[in-house]
């Protein structure tokens, strides 16, 4: 007998970037809040913030373009999610080395 492959179903990935948008999102915010009430003494916040940004859309664009099929359109949209998050990792770690220096 043939074992099955087994498939996620796409209501649970679709569950689980609820949660992860609900987890990130909760952070960002803490982290906004305590970097914006004092920016000198929580500055190191800035880049992790851009980091969990580029997290959500690196997550987000690979959902997007593992879930497309052949739609081009969608596969596009994924891409620049995908993009979007390797600007902002970028961006992170530029904002960490000049808080650093």
């Amino acid at each position: 007998m043939a074992m099955q492959e087994k498939k996620r179903n796409p209501r649970n990935a679709a569950l689980i970037l609820d949660l992860l948008h609900i987890v990130i999102g909760i952070l960002v915010v803490i982290c906004a809040i305590l970097a914006f009430l004092d920016p000198e003494g929580n500055s190191i916040l800035f880049p992790v913030i851009f980091w969990l940004a580029a997290v959500l859309n690196g997550v987000m664009g690979g959902f997007r373009i593992r879930m497309s099929g052949h739609d081009r359109k969608k596969q596009a949209g994924g891409a620049a999610q995908c993009l979007l998050a390797v600007i902002l990792t970028i961006l992170g770690a530029l904002s960490a080395i000049s808080i650093w220096r």
